[in-house]
């Protein structure tokens, strides 16, 4: 029987590292055609910026055109 500390390690750690697997499957790159996971990944992308741009100041324009781009890429792919 584990201590109720190293439970809740243990516990906090698999829920770490399914999340981290999680976000990584999901903005893999699957190509340049759209599928089902872009809204997700687009919502993550704009988390990440806000994230970026509450802690660093809004000095960062790169992933602001990211997210555009990626919305621009996949309105060309549907009409």
């Amino acid at each position: 029987m584990l201590k109720p500390q190293t439970d809740k390690l243990v516990r906090r750690t698999a829920m770490v590292a399914t999340v981290t697997a999680s976000y990584f499957l999901i903005t893999a790159d699957y190509g340049p055609q759209p599928n089902a996971l872009d809204p997700i990944k687009k919502a993550i992308l704009s988390a990440e910026s806000s994230v970026k741009e509450f802690i660093f100041g809004s000095n960062n324009q790169s992933e602001e055109s990211e997210i555009e781009k990626l919305g621009s890429e996949s309105a060309k792919k549907h009409p």
